[in-house]
């Protein structure tokens, strides 16, 4: 089984926002909806039911157009999207600082022994 990011672990496991997870995991690719909703482990009935909330916000732009087929890529320049992503830095520092923590107070625990 998979481990969900931080991201997902914090907002919870919703079609949403493992898309969001998905498209932060690969910022600056593009990807048809149907490479999302694979990406994200999320069935396409699911993508869509999320997806107008996802262009409601603008988190995604369209990068390229094959015929009827458009190809998304998560919109970094969007003030939604940085503060996501600044929540998800926040999330990772704070990961770190509490395993570096646990890993102090074992050793500190080790060396007393």
């Amino acid at each position: 089984m998979e481990e969900k990011s931080l991201l997902v672990q914090f907002m919870g496991d919703t079609p949403a926002s493992r898309i969001i997870d998905f498209m932060i995991e690969n910022k600056g690719l593009d990807f048809s909806k149907e490479e999302i909703a694979k990406g994200a482990g999320i069935s396409r009935t699911a993508l869509f039911n999320h997806w107008d909330k996802i262009e409601q916000f603008e988190l995604v732009k369209v990068t390229r157009k094959f015929g009827k087929a458009k190809l998304f890529t998560l919109d970094v320049d969007n003030e939604i999207t940085k503060q996501i992503l600044a929540l998800e830095f926040k999330l990772i520092e704070h990961k770190m600082k509490s395993e570096a923590h646990a890993q102090s107070q074992k050793n500190n625990s080790e060396l007393s022994v």
